[in-house]
């Protein structure tokens, strides 16, 4: 199996750029994929559609000039509808993983609404249609040399532990493991990696705060502004058994990716800090984050796991 050092990626979220309108200050790819080498990242899942270059070769060409390989792009798409077909939105994805090297198509459940602050319920027959979906978006990804797997993330269609066991239970698509993802929709990530291990075909690795977390749950705080106040740390430094996890999927054979991420919303320009991003609190240097998360992977890999904390809330 190949080393973990080898198979740790980076995300353009970790560094705020996200496909939410609103969102924070958008960083342009020149500063955010200089930092990505600049921390020794040498792979990266692509951002949010318009965050590189709409053509695929181009896509290409910019990360190519940066050193970086491609590895997966977050694709939130509408599954539960029947009016809606996927396929043509999946196509443009798949043709720009394609170019770019990368094999692996994260798809959500998206609501059809822009953020991920509500969500409807989802009767049986949206229910039908979407797993229904997934194994066709899986079928069709498989056809052209790609894996397709299921996102579960805070404000989509499948977001609770409960929803990723109707996944796992009523689809053939494989599933991408977001440690922090899970356990703010109420999830136990170390359950899913513990009894899962065969349909786990990437990870997003995250930590959280869980008093942010629980606020969320409740209903006391809304997502986005939970990010805003550092609902994702780096890794190590809050509430996700990360040693369990990372200790589990190795011990099981996982050869996949580990895309370390730390969601952030950078605030308006101005007060620049060091690295071109604004100094303190969530706007306090992404690039030293980032190295303090790979740090943290490599220690439970390679030395002593660090102390980490409750599983789920």
């Amino acid at each position: 199996m190949t080393a973990v050092a080898a198979r740790v990626a980076g995300a353009p979220i970790s560094w705020g750029v996200c496909e939410v309108p609103g969102w924070g200050r958008q960083l342009d790819p020149a500063t955010v994929l200089e930092q990505m080498r600049e921390v020794g990242l040498t792979a990266t899942e692509l951002g949010p559609t318009g965050f590189l270059p709409d053509a695929p070769s181009d896509k290409a060409a910019t990360l190519a000039t940066y050193g970086l390989a491609a590895v997966a792009q977050f694709a939130p798409v509408v599954l539960h509808d029947p009016a809606v077909d996927p396929v043509p939105q999946v196509e443009k994805v798949i043709d720009g993983l394609i170019a770019c090297g990368a094999t692996t198509l994260v798809l959500a459940a998206a609501t059809g609404v822009d953020g991920y602050e509500l969500r409807p319920t989802l009767d049986d027959a949206g229910w039908a249609t979407l797993l229904g979906n997934l194994d066709r978006l899986a079928d069709r990804a498989a056809e052209r040399g790609v894996v397709a797997t299921l996102h579960p993330h805070v404000g989509t269609l499948v977001e609770s532990g409960d929803d990723t066991d109707r996944v796992l239970a009523g689809s053939r698509i494989g599933l991408t493991l977001d440690t922090g993802h899970l356990l703010i929709g109420g999830g136990d990530p170390v359950r899913v990696a513990v009894e899962h291990p065969d349909r786990i075909t990437h990870v997003h690795l995250k930590d959280v705060s869980l008093a942010l977390a629980r606020r969320v749950q409740a209903g006391e705080l809304g997502y986005r502004d939970a990010v805003e106040q550092g609902l994702y740390v780096p890794l190590g430094e809050g509430d996700v058994d990360l040693a369990a996890i990372v200790k589990s999927l190795q011990a099981q054979g996982y050869s996949g990716w580990y895309v370390l991420e730390q969601d952030r919303v950078l605030g308006a320009a101005g007060a620049e800090g060091a690295g071109g991003v604004g100094a303190g609190g969530a706007d306090a240097e992404p690039g030293e984050d980032v190295r303090r998360s790979v740090a943290h992977l490599l220690s439970l890999v390679d030395g002593p796991a660090s102390g980490t904390g409750e599983a789920a809330p």
